[in-house]
């Protein structure tokens, strides 16, 4: 039994040395490389721009109060159409005591000067009727109680304005009514009844009461790498892709290149500005993401390879071009002159055929 076990073991031995000298025998032989075989093709190569942006409204307007107070009334909401000179919402006027008082003050102020002038004014037109005085006389004091009226309703103004937002006489044109500017559709209403809303001044921009904007003229509006930004000129066309709407390419042209650049995490960037064509029956909302490209040049009814079968070295470009295949592939190496590239095909423009065969990425 000891004999056995003996051979056994013997036996084990020698099957891992020969495992072990068949493993290091495959790992010294050197390795036959398979690489894909590319067949070139008649195709259409194109050199874009892509400039990456959004769909926006040519104009929008920013619609501001001409009075602070208290919204009471929303007429709108965002998303309807509206026409220039159309109501989005009231505006209570919030009274401050102190200039209640002063117009309060003002006018009791005029009123006690008018009733002395005009005495005054009539005492002078019996004396004029009478040719008492003389008519230079009678029309300094006609001049100073005209005054005297135009300064008591001028006061009047004045305390309708601080009380009511506008005076009595003039309450048609009542800046409490919030109105449109413009006509198109309202994008952002921003208020709601019962929120305080600032007046725009000169100090102050205002409470924004709503945006409003004409979608039918809308514009792409992209950003452009420094590198490729003088590549582009005004009127070029644009393809524009929006993420929201990816079955259908929209056509624009440029009409803006920005001529100073912003720096974005250590890149610097170009504005441009598109218009953009929409069909009737499409609907773009305001700021959908979307991506434009521009063609610089084309190359049709080409031959193409991919660019990863190009080899570049010292300023000259080779492909590797099969002349056998059996166990082991073999290749010439070929000088060619290239053309365009859109990073995935390249032009070959002159040193191959249709008929011949490139070596391309190597195969596992």
């Amino acid at each position: 039994m000891k004999k056995v076990g003996r051979i056994i073991i013997f036996s084990i031995l020698i099957l891992v040395v020969l495992m072990t000298f068949k493993f290091l025998w495959d790992e010294s032989r050197e390795q036959v490389a398979r690489y894909e075989i590319v067949t070139p093709r008649i195709g259409t190569v194109e050199n874009t721009v892509v400039a990456t942006g959004n769909i926006e409204p040519r104009n929008k307007i920013l619609i501001k109060p001409q009075i602070s107070g208290i919204i009471n009334n929303v007429r709108k909401e965002a998303g309807e159409s509206i026409q220039k000179g159309e109501i989005i919402a009231n505006v209570k006027v919030t009274t401050e005591m102190g200039e209640l008082n002063a117009a309060e003050s003002r006018l009791r102020v005029a009123e006690i000067n008018l009733n002395q002038i005009q005495m005054d004014f009539r005492r002078q037109q019996m004396l004029y009727n009478r040719e008492v005085i003389s008519r230079n006389e009678f029309e300094i004091s006609e001049a100073a109680y005209r005054k005297a009226v135009e300064e008591q309703q001028n006061a009047k103004d004045a305390l309708d304005i601080v009380k009511y937002g506008v005076a009595k006489r003039f309450s048609r044109i009542s800046n409490t009514q919030i109105r449109s500017t413009t006509s198109g559709t309202v994008l952002n209403l921003p208020i709601k009844e019962g929120d305080y809303v600032i007046q725009s001044n000169v100090f102050n921009e205002g409470t924004t009461i709503a945006a409003v904007a004409d979608m039918t003229d809308l514009i792409f509006r992209g950003s452009v790498d420094e590198t490729e930004v003088h590549l582009l000129k005004n009127k070029m066309p644009v393809r524009i892709k929006i993420g929201a709407i990816s079955d259908k390419v929209f056509r624009a042209y440029i009409e803006y290149i920005a001529p100073e650049g912003k720096r974005e995490n250590g890149t610097v960037l170009y504005e441009i500005k598109a218009t953009l064509h929409v069909p009737d029956s499409v609907l773009i909302r305001a700021d959908y993401s979307a991506n434009g490209e521009i063609l610089i040049r084309r190359a049709r009814n080409t031959i193409l390879i991919p660019e990863a079968s190009v080899e570049f070295s010292e300023g000259l470009t080779y492909v590797y071009v099969l002349t056998s295949e059996g166990k082991e592939q073999v290749f010439e190496r070929r000088q060619v002159r290239v053309g365009l590239s859109d990073g995935v095909n390249i032009q070959i423009r002159k040193g191959i055929s249709l008929d011949d065969k490139v070596r391309g990425l190597q195969l596992d």
